[in-house]
């Protein structure tokens, strides 16, 4: 966001100032969006995260796709699954086929239970039908800490949270979460190159605003964002942290909102994550 709020300040000619709304899965923030005039003023970004607030918590005080309106997805990035660099499972396919000769006895490894790490966890244990025993971690160094020590056998995180880990006798990836290979790790097959064709987990985040702006400013706006996220320094930047800078038009990114919304809602139901 912080990359692409420096680009859209030259776009449009106006400062951009970031404001920090952190805890309870971004409810904070997106509340204090929905208390701001409706003049397209006061930007939000939303992605998967509020797509998983919408099942996870027992009552919102708003709707993301009713209370918001969408304005550009900005930028995508998969899961990375990973093992210890001296685990015997060279392939997915591996693990997985040991995993239902051993019912749970394999960890899966993940940061904060309804985190989309942690789902992306227990999407992989309801798709490949064997039984793991899932830890979720409180931050990214403590689920690294616990592969160097081989205390997980496949974690779940961001290309940004294990990159210093990755190399000999440290972190190994056997495969990435989306529909194509990341490009920062072109020798790695996708999970569905590697036998699960349902498994593809991409988080994204994007821009949107309180309803009730007007389709004219929604539309400057939409036009400024998908300028600068093609700008090639953002472009640079974005992809060396394992994101790729795209963006959309609002209604792409309303579609895709609502279909992670139901998406995630399924993986919360079937894996009995109780609400908050």
């Amino acid at each position: 966001m912080r990359l692409l709020a420096d680009k859209l300040a030259e776009q449009l000619k106006q400062p951009m100032i970031i404001e920090n709304r952190p805890g309870a899965g971004g409810i904070g923030a997106m509340n204090e969006v929905l208390r701001a005039p409706a003049d397209g003023y006061t930007l939000c970004e939303m992605g998967n995260g509020q797509a998983i607030s919408m099942s996870l918590f027992n009552s919102l005080s708003y709707h993301a796709l009713k209370d918001f309106t969408q304005i550009s997805v900005a930028a995508s990035f998969p899961i990375l699954l990973a093992v210890p660099d001296r685990s015997p499972y060279k392939s997915l396919s591996a693990l997985v086929e040991a995993a239902l000769r051993n019912p749970g006895k394999l960890n899966l490894g993940a940061i904060n239970p309804g985190s989309t790490q942690n789902l992306s966890a227990h999407l992989f244990q309801q798709l490949t039908g064997a039984r793991y025993t899932i830890i979720a971690y409180r931050t990214t160094p403590d689920l690294v800490t616990a592969l160097l020590r081989g205390e997980v056998d496949l974690g779940f995180d961001y290309y940004a949270g294990l990159q210093s880990a990755l190399g000999p006798s440290k972190v190994r990836i056997i495969a990435t979460s989306g529909e194509h290979r990341d490009p920062l790790l072109p020798e790695v097959p996708t999970a569905q190159e590697s036998g699960l064709p349902n498994y593809v987990v991409t988080s994204w985040n994007g821009v949107a605003t309180r309803a009730g702006v007007s389709d004219e400013v929604v539309k400057i706006l939409n036009a400024a964002i998908n300028r600068s996220l093609a700008a090639p320094d953002v472009q640079e930047k974005a992809r060396a942290f394992g994101m790729e800078a795209r963006g959309s038009t609002p209604q792409e990114m309303q579609d895709r909102m609502a279909e992670d919304i139901r998406k995630w809602h399924g993986v919360i139901e079937r894996a009995g994550i109780p609400r908050q």
